[in-house]
């Protein structure tokens, strides 16, 4: 099936799950951290303070999505779907009328779970369950949201916030979410696909075995698979919400730094189609060596150059592994473990993304307090990911040869027909 075929055939789940990975932006890091300098300005707190408070919140939202994540396993995603967007709309009022420190933590906490975690966590887990041989290009696709989200958001809201000040803009973003999200996604999902294994079968092979999630845990190839998950969002995170430290330090300006982010949202856009088309071809194992290379490459670039052109060098190529990671893993854990508790499942790795999201902000900012420089918590992330792909090199290697060893040709060795 060529590719076009391929969307217009599946177009209405396929937007549904853009539609769900867009709309998380309410919640990730660099959609909350436009107004990071405005809290501490209004709550008097420090970088640290700050940093310490999102973490708590989006450690809380991490423990909570591993209960709450296997309802899709379980619920119409049409249903769960309206619940998450609902939610979130909630919580966005809620920063929009934020009045204090404890408030703001329970909005942080609600922006987190709702938006990064369940948002993201919906769209991946229902297209690795519905596809199988065209399962890279529908991860691919509905990746897109984000890149598309990254892309328009940050510069949408500083130009609203101009005109109604920040408050105005996050009423104007809930409002977005019930009046254009909901009925949108409620509209789409109202056929649902039928997952493949159950009353149909898929365009690609089944896995031999469908892991449990406690059978996933006692694997020690999903921990060093899991440790390199980590970078991306831990780094990204990190950078995004320390942006306004960031350009002060390098004396930028945060109409340069938010222009930046359709560099990464134009390379993460290519990337995760080109990883799609990979996937397909050679299987998400087989790519997991390379895809933390890139990044690797952008924190030296980062802490090395102060020139502005940095800024969009450093984002260019962060893009190119966002675009790859985004692909890569929501296509990696049906391909290794099956699909059958695939919501258990992937609640524990979303979870873990999210919580090295949390830890990051969280530690730098108390490094920043400390007095250690930023570029050099910039250049051990550099050495963190080049280690974390040597790793990941010799678990790639091990786990096709499981796949052999379990005679799985349709995984350890896709037919090129396909």
């Amino acid at each position: 099936m060529s590719y076009f075929a391929f969307v217009r055939e599946n177009l209405r789940w396929l937007l549904a799950g853009l539609l769900l990975t867009f709309f998380s932006s309410f919640g990730q890091t660099f959609f909350i951290s436009l107004v990071a300098g405005d809290l501490r300005g209004e709550f008097n707190l420090s970088h640290g303070e700050f940093g310490g408070l999102y973490m708590a919140a989006t450690l809380l939202s991490a423990a909570s999505l591993t209960v709450i994540g296997k309802v899709v396993d379980t619920h119409p995603l049409a249903l769960v779907s309206a619940g998450i967007v609902c939610g979130l709309a909630l919580f966005s009022v809620g920063m929009a009328s934020v009045s204090s420190v404890a408030m703001l933590f329970v909005v942080l906490y609600g922006l987190r779970l709702f938006g990064q975690g369940m948002m993201t966590h919906v769209a991946m887990t229902a297209m690795g369950r519905w596809y199988a041989a065209q399962r890279g290009r529908a991860v691919s696709i509905a990746a897109l949201g984000i890149q598309c989200g990254e892309a328009s958001l940050p510069l949408a809201f500083v130009s609203v916030s101009a005109l109604l000040g920040w408050r105005g803009a996050w009423w104007l973003g809930a409002g977005a979410l019930v009046v254009v999200a909901l009925p949108a996604l409620l509209l789409l999902l109202r056929v649902e696909r039928i997952p493949r294994g159950q009353t149909a079968p898929d365009d690609g092979p089944e896995v031999l075995r469908h892991w449990t999630r406690r059978e996933v845990l006692r694997d020690p190839a999903f921990w060093v698979i899991s440790a390199g998950t980590l970078a991306p969002p831990f780094i990204g995170t990190t950078i995004f919400f320390n942006q306004v430290y960031l350009v002060e330090l390098r004396g930028w300006t945060m109409e340069l730094f938010a222009s930046a982010f359709v560099a990464m949202s134009s390379m993460t856009i290519t990337c995760a189609l080109l990883a799609g088309w990979l996937i397909d071809k050679v299987t998400a194992v087989r790519i997991l060596p390379v895809f933390l290379l890139p990044l690797g490459a952008a924190c030296v670039l980062l802490a090395t150059v102060t020139h502005p052109a940095a800024a969009f060098g450093f984002m260019g190529l962060l893009g190119v592994s966002y675009g790859f990671s985004s692909t890569l893993f929501g296509s990696l854990w049906p391909e290794i473990y099956g699909t059958r508790h695939l919501g258990a499942v992937r609640s524990v790795t979303v979870a873990m993304m999210v919580l090295a999201s949390a830890l990051g902000p969280g530690l730098t900012g108390y490094l920043i307090d400390l007095g250690v420089p930023y570029e050099t918590q910039v250049l051990a992330m550099a050495a963190y990911c080049f280690a974390a792909a040597a790793a990941m090199a010799v678990v790639s290697v091990r786990v096709r040869r499981r796949f052999a060893s379990a005679a799985m040709p349709g995984i350890a060795e896709r037919s090129p027909s396909r």
